[in-house]
């Protein structure tokens, strides 16, 4: 897998992690929340432990930014 591969997964990563967060804050704001959003919350979820398993197929598994530093 070259670098740019791996950049643009990780890229793909953050965007859903961002999706995962505001999906989850909108479903804390609502009581209740409608089912359907879980679902699109689950679907967010495994769609980003493929993009790890990707990452960890290539021997590039993810590292959040803040550890990836130090």
């Amino acid at each position: 897998m070259t670098a740019e591969a791996v950049q643009t997964l990780n890229r793909a990563r953050a965007s859903l992690a961002r999706a995962r967060d505001g999906l989850a804050r909108r479903i804390a704001g609502m009581d209740p929340s409608p089912v359907t959003m879980a679902e699109d919350l689950t679907r967010i979820l495994v769609a980003i432990e493929a993009v790890d398993r990707a990452l960890t197929a290539e021997g590039h598994p993810y590292m959040p930014p803040d550890l990836a530093a130090g």
